[in-house]
């Protein structure tokens, strides 16, 4: 799916909430919490190497509404950092990078919408930008499997996620909840070198604690 085509879709589910939304609750918020990013498997051969990021911080802000009684949305931006690490037995690789998110998410809430307690799943799409902000080195460990560059790279991503939100006054909420975002490999900050191959996905685990003000 190319950018066009994730740019349209994402502005048609604005457009399709927002009008019925007008007379219903909002929220603007944001949240904290940490970013993990399970390995992928470069291979060379009999030989192979992980990659992953490290663990480190996230943050994001949503404009959330509610429409009915159980349907929603998040319209979110994210950040996340964690300096990539390529390892194997024989040696480790770091390189600093970061990346921002942009997605819409179609929320189901599991209670309706005056409830004081709210759990809810989230499912939508969007982009996610991948910077690799390191300095790049003559000789790098592991170089055989891959190459961690200074670059950028935007991806169309996948967005999945559960949560609940508490209402703890009449304009004030918090939220707890867990995002999943997969998109393909940036294979050019994490370049596959001659001979090497990297697929899957690569997914990035996002738990968040977040306060909302809600109007």
């Amino acid at each position: 799916m190319d950018m066009k085509r994730i740019t349209i879709l994402t502005a048609a589910a604005v457009l399709t909430f927002s009008p019925a939304a007008m007379a219903q609750k909002w929220e603007f918020g944001g949240g904290l919490g940490g970013s993990f990013t399970p390995s992928n498997t470069v291979t060379n051969g009999a030989s192979s190497a992980d990659v992953k990021a490290q663990t480190n911080v996230a943050g994001a802000l949503w404009l959330s509404n509610s429409v009915g009684e159980h349907w929603g949305g998040d319209v979110r931006i994210g950040y996340s950092r964690g300096d990539l690490q390529l390892s194997n037995g024989t040696g480790q690789a770091t390189f600093a990078a970061e990346a921002y998110t942009l997605h819409y998410d179609f929320l189901y809430h599991f209670t309706p919408v005056k409830a004081r307690v709210r759990p809810y799943l989230a499912a939508g799409g969007g982009v996610k930008y991948y910077r690799g902000t390191g300095t790049q080195v003559l000789v790098q460990p592991l170089s055989q499997f891959a190459l961690l560059t200074n670059t950028n790279q935007l991806k169309p991503m996948l967005s999945l996620g559960a949560g609940v939100k508490v209402k703890l006054t009449n304009h004030l909420g918090l939220r707890l909840e867990v995002h999943d975002y997969l998109t393909a490999i940036p294979q050019d900050i994490i370049a596959p070198n001659v001979g090497s191959k990297i697929s899957g996905w690569r997914q990035e685990i996002v738990p968040m604690v977040g306060i909302s003000y809600l109007f």
